[in-house]
C-alpha cells in the first residue's frame, strides 16, 4: 500500500504524474471543482461581508467519498492541482472539507516531466491563501452579477437568458464593432502605379512606383475623371530620381508565447478557435504516450501571461541553436522579454518541455491537430532565442513635375529567427510584393523611362469583424478577462447564442443586440471597459497582499445595488406584436424570445398557450414539400429544417438560396 495520496484535477494529469512518482504514491484525480456556490440561489451573504456558502457539487458526493477513501492510512496528502488561483482554490476547497484536521501539502509545477515533478515535491508549501482570496474574490463578483442581472433579462427579454460580467464586456465589443459596419459608407479612391525603368541598361526589368503627394501634399484623387486627367498630365513629363534611400531594418524575434498569443497564431495560422487551442494544449500539458515509458507532458502549463523562461530552459534551447542553425543564428545574450504589469512573474511562458523533442520525432503518436499545436509552440520557442531577420529595404522618391512617386522594395539578408518560425499570410504576401518589385541601382538626378501608367479604383473598408484571435487581443489590449478566461468568454456569447461564429468571425445576433443595449442602458458602469479593467487589477493587487477582498466587493456592491434597484423600478416588458392572429382564440400573436431564439406566442398567455416557430421566409429545397425554413437550435448550434419536420427532415447548417425566387427571377 502507498505511503502519499496526490490529488490533481484529471483523470489524464493522474495517469501521467502516477507513472513519474511510482508505488509509493497514489495519484487520483477530483474531475475540477468538487465544492462551488449553490446553483440555485445565490450562495453569498450580501449583508455579512459578503460571505460565501460553499457546498458540495452534487454529482461529486461520491466523488468526495472515494477521496475521503483514498486517504485513510496515507502519511501523506499532497493537492498537486493547476498552478494558478483556480488550482489553488480547488485545492484549498478539497483540504477544507477533507482534511481540515490534517496536514495537507501543496505541490505546483508548471511542466509535468520527472525533474520538474520531483523538484516541486521536494518544495512542498501551504497553500497562498492571497490567491485563493483573490480566486474567491472573483467567484463572489461574478455570482452577485449573473444572479441579479439575469432575472432582469427575464423581466425585459424572455426567461433563461443570462449575463455574466466579463462576457457581458465581450458582448458589447463584438455589438459595437458590428453597429460600426453597418453605419459605414464606402468612400471611393484611386490610385496611379507607374510602371518605369533605367534607360539604356540591358536586362534591368521594369518596375513599380505610386503616387504619393501631388504639389507636397497626401495624393487624394476620389474620382475616375480625376485619375484620368492626371494620367494624361503625366504622359509627356519627365520622371526623374530625386532621392535614393537604403535602411538595414532588423525585425526581432516575437517572444515566446502566452495564453492570448498562443490563441491569436493557432486562429491566425491554424484556424483553430479559442475553445479548440486550450483544449489542445490541455492534452499537450497533461501528458502522451510518446512510446516512452511514462506518458510525457509536451509543453509546460497553457495558462499564462508570462513570457518568462527557466534559465536552464533557455540554455537548452541556445545549445540547440547553436549546433542546428549554427552559432551565426545564436545571440551574444539570451534574449529578454519584458511582462506586462499585471503578469504572474512566477509563471512561465507556454514552450515545449524538452526542446530535443522535435515535432517530427512525434507524428507517429500526436494526432493531427495536436503536432500542429506542438509544431506552432515548438518553433515560437526555437524563434524567440534566435538573432532578428535583416533586410535591405530600398525606398526611390521620383518627381514628375508636381507629382511625387515613391517606389519601395527590399529584400531579406540574414533569415535570423524566420529560419525557424514561419511568417503569417498577410506578412508573407506584403513581403513577395516588395521583393518582387526590383529595384535597379539609381542615384538621384537620373532620368526613367516610362513604361506605363495604371490607374486603380479602390474603395474604403469598414472594420473588420472580430475573430477569436482578434478579439483575445482587444480583451487583452483593454485589460478586461486574464489567461483562464479568453476562451470561455467567447465561448459563453457564444453558447447563449448572443453572437455566432461565421467562417472563423463574430457575428451578434438580434438577441445579442438586445441584450448588450439593456445592459449598457441600465448598467453602463458595469459595461465600462475601464472599470472591468479596474476590477482585474484589484483582484491582482488581492493576490499580491495589498489589498482586501473585502474592501473590492464593498466598492464594487453599492453602486452596483443602486442601479440595480433603478433598472428593477422601470424596466419594462419588450411586447412587439405581429399582424397574425391567434388560430385558436383570435387575440394577436407577439413576438417572444427563448433560449433556442424567437417564436410567435399568443398575446393571451398564459390562458392560450398557443405557439408557433417564425419561418425564415425560405422554401425548403425538397420538391413538393411546401414547408419553409425555420432556424433551429441544438447542441451543435444553429441549423435550418423544415417547418413540415417530421414529413420532412430536410436539414441545413446554412440558409439555402430559396429555389423557386430564384426560378421565377
Amino acid at each position: 500500500m502507498s505511503k502519499n495520496l496526490v490529488i490533481v484535477e484529471s483523470p489524464t494529469k493522474a495517469r501521467t504524474i502516477g507513472k513519474i512518482l511510482g508505488k509509493d504514491f497514489t495519484v487520483v484525480s477530483s474531475m475540477g471543482h468538487i465544492i462551488d456556490l449553490p446553483a440555485k440561489k445565490l450562495g453569498v451573504d450580501v449583508e455579512n461581508n459578503f460571505k460565501p456558502e460553499y457546498v458540495v457539487i452534487p454529482i461529486k458526493k461520491k466523488l468526495l467519498a472515494q477521496l475521503k477513501k483514498e486517504a485513510k492510512g496515507k502519511e501523506n496528502i499532497y493537492i498537486a492541482t493547476d498552478p494558478d488561483r483556480e488550482g489553488e482554490a480547488i485545492g484549498w476547497q478539497i483540504k477544507e472539507k477533507l482534511f481540515k484536521a490534517k496536514e495537507v501539502l501543496r505541490v505546483s509545477f508548471h511542466e509535468i516531466t520527472p525533474h520538474a515533478v520531483g523538484e516541486a515535491f521536494k518544495s512542498a508549501r501551504n497553500f497562498d491563501l492571497n490567491m485563493i482570496e483573490a480566486q474567491v474574490g472573483r467567484r463572489i463578483l461574478d455570482r452577485i452579477v449573473g444572479y441579479f442581472l439575469s432575472p432582469l433579462l427575464w423581466k425585459k427579454l424572455a426567461r433563461g437568458l443570462s449575463a455574466g460580467r466579463v462576457q457581458s464586456v465581450g458582448l458589447r465589443l463584438i455589438v459595437e464593432r458590428e453597429r460600426l459596419i453597418q453605419k459605414f459608407v464606402a468612400s471611393e479612391y484611386w490610385e496611379i502605379v507607374a510602371e518605369l525603368f533605367k534607360p539604356k541598361v540591358s536586362g534591368e526589368s521594369a518596375f513599380t512606383a505610386k503616387l504619393d503627394k501631388i504639389d507636397g501634399k497626401e495624393a487624394k484623387i476620389i474620382s475616375e475623371i480625376d485619375a484620368q486627367s492626371i494620367c494624361d498630365n503625366l504622359k509627356n513629363k519627365e520622371f526623374k530620381v530625386l532621392e535614393v534611400r537604403k535602411t538595414q531594418k532588423k525585425r526581432y524575434a516575437p517572444a515566446p508565447f502566452i495564453t492570448s498569443t498562443m490563441q491569436q497564431e493557432a486562429f491566425n495560422k491554424l484556424r483553430f478557435n479559442a475553445s479548440k487551442t486550450m483544449l489542445i494544449a490541455q492534452q499537450l500539458y497533461e501528458g502522451i504516450n510518446i512510446g516512452e515509458d511514462n506518458p510525457v507532458g509536451l509543453i509546460t502549463y497553457m495558462r499564462t501571461d508570462s513570457p518568462n523562461v527557466a534559465p536552464e530552459a533557455i540554455a537548452e534551447v541556445r545549445e540547440y541553436i547553436g549546433r542546428s542553425f549554427g552559432k551565426e543564428s545564436l545571440p551574444e545574450k539570451p534574449n529578454i522579454f519584458k511582462a506586462k504589469k499585471s503578469a504572474q512573474e512566477a509563471h512561465e511562458a507556454v514552450r515545449p518541455s524538452y526542446i530535443g523533442r522535435a515535432p517530427e520525432s512525434l507524428k507517429d503518436f500526436l494526432d493531427h491537430d495536436q503536432l500542429r499545436l506542438y509544431d506552432l509552440i515548438y518553433s515560437r520557442f526555437l524563434a524567440s532565442q534566435m538573432k532578428p531577420a535583416e533586410y535591405l529595404a530600398t525606398a526611390v522618391y521620383i518627381m514628375a513635375d508636381k507629382y511625387l512617386f515613391v517606389a519601395n522594395g527590399s529584400h531579406l539578408i540574414f533569415e535570423g529567427f524566420l529560419a525557424a518560425y514561419a511568417k503569417d499570410e498577410e506578412e508573407e504576401e506584403e513581403e513577395k510584393s516588395k521583393e518582387k518589385n526590383v529595384i535597379p541601382p539609381l542615384e538621384a538626378g537620373e532620368v526613367l523611362g516610362l513604361v506605363s501608367l495604371t490607374p486603380s479604383q479602390h474603395f474604403t473598408k469598414p472594420p473588420p469583424r472580430y475573430s477569436d484571435s482578434s478579439l483575445i487581443k482587444a480583451l487583452e489590449e483593454e485589460g478586461i478577462g486574464r489567461p483562464s478566461t479568453y476562451a470561455p468568454i467567447i465561448y459563453t456569447i457564444i453558447m447563449r447564442d448572443y453572437v455566432r461564429r461565421i467562417k472563423g468571425y463574430l457575428y451578434p445576433t438580434e438577441l445579442g443586440f438586445k441584450v448588450n443595449d439593456m445592459l449598457v442602458e441600465y448598467f453602463p458602469k458595469i459595461l465600462d471597459f475601464k472599470f472591468t479593467a479596474l476590477m482585474e487589477e484589484e483582484l491582482d493587487e488581492i493576490e499580491e497582499g495589498s489589498l482586501s477582498r473585502q474592501k473590492v466587493l464593498d466598492d464594487f456592491y453599492a453602486p452596483f445595488k443602486q442601479s440595480l434597484d433603478f433598472a428593477q423600478a422601470n424596466i419594462v416588458k419588450e411586447v412587439i406584436t405581429t399582424d397574425q392572429v391567434c388560430e385558436k382564440c383570435g387575440k394577436p400573436m407577439i413576438v417572444k424570445w427563448g433560449r433556442r431564439g424567437k417564436f410567435l406566442s399568443c398575446s393571451g398567455f398564459p390562458e392560450c398557450k398557443n405557439s408557433k416557430s417564425i419561418t425564415s421566409g425560405v422554401r425548403c429545397p425538397i420538391d413538393n414539400c411546401g414547408g419553409e425554413l425555420i432556424e433551429r437550435h441544438s447542441r451543435r448550434g444553429v441549423f435550418f429544417g423544415c417547418s413540415n419536420f417530421p414529413k420532412c427532415t430536410f436539414t441545413s447548417r446554412t440558409l439555402p438560396e430559396d429555389k423557386e425566387e430564384k426560378d421565377s427571377s
